[in-house]
């Protein structure tokens, strides 16, 4: 086991026993807090947009740190959502849409991961499953796919509002998808690559400069993952809306 899984393991038993709510969401529902994520959730934003929510781990972390927060999740996979729903119902802050965000309403084809949270709407490609074992594509479904603001308008993110991205190589796909609602958020918060790990995925560098055109600066960079070489895999990209500068 590397330094970084044990100090991210041990840090996770701390913050259960911070927040008692969490270890019935593992025992019950086998849902740990994604508390890798503790630096940015600092903020205190009013509303959450969660892309690939997968079975609650953020919208989890977010509720334990910011519970005044409402946090509205998108996730297509049938059965993480399930889990999802089941542990949040109840829940007045939190809600769910069993779909994915995409640049136009269609259904598209989602590619099963053996573990179910490396799942893509694109292809897996060699790098993913030489880089993390046991990822393996097992199957395909289709999901419905949509843009944003198919499902929300802006009176539903109140500010400050935050923008997390979690989809595994379709962040390009995400962005597009918000680009009409980008502007209510303050920050965006995604995971990107340095290297191709889904057949077709756009790299950091893009993501980067697609965000900077759209008015967004790279504010930080988080929970790096390497591989056994030690080059740069993926990480957390935060990015702030930039102060808009008005003509003369």
């Amino acid at each position: 086991m590397s330094i970084q899984i044990f100090q991210l393991r041990l840090k996770k038993m701390l913050f259960l026993l911070r927040y008692p709510r969490l270890i019935k969401a593992l025992l019950q529902h086998k849902i740990f807090a994604a508390v890798e994520h503790d630096a940015v959730l600092k903020w205190r934003y009013s509303t959450i947009v969660d892309i690939g929510a997968n079975r609650g781990q953020f919208a989890l972390a977010c509720r334990a740190l910011l519970p005044d927060a409402k946090v509205i999740s998108f996730e297509p996979l049938p059965k993480a959502a399930e889990i999802f729903n089941q542990f949040f119902q109840d829940d007045p802050n939190v809600r769910i849409y069993r779909a994915a965000i995409g640049p136009q309403q269609s259904q598209e084809v989602m590619h099963i991961s053996a573990r179910d949270d490396s799942s893509s709407l694109l292809p897996m490609g060699s790098e993913q499953v030489k880089t993390f074992p046991g990822t393996e594509e097992v199957g395909t479904i289709h999901v419905d796919v949509a843009p944003l603001d198919y499902f929300l308008k802006v009176s539903d993110i109140s500010a400050p509002a935050l923008l997390k991205i979690d989809v595994q190589g379709y962040e390009f796909e995400v962005l597009t998808g918000c680009e009409s609602l980008l502007n209510v958020f303050e920050h965006v918060y995604c995971e990107c690559s340095f290297v191709e790990l889904y057949t077709g995925q756009k790299l950091v560098d893009s993501i980067i400069d697609w965000l900077h055109q759209r008015g967004f600066r790279l504010s930080g960079v988080h929970n790096m993952s390497h591989d056994k070489l030690g080059k740069a895999i993926q990480a957390d990209f935060l990015f702030e809306r930039m102060p808009r500068v008005l003509p003369a």
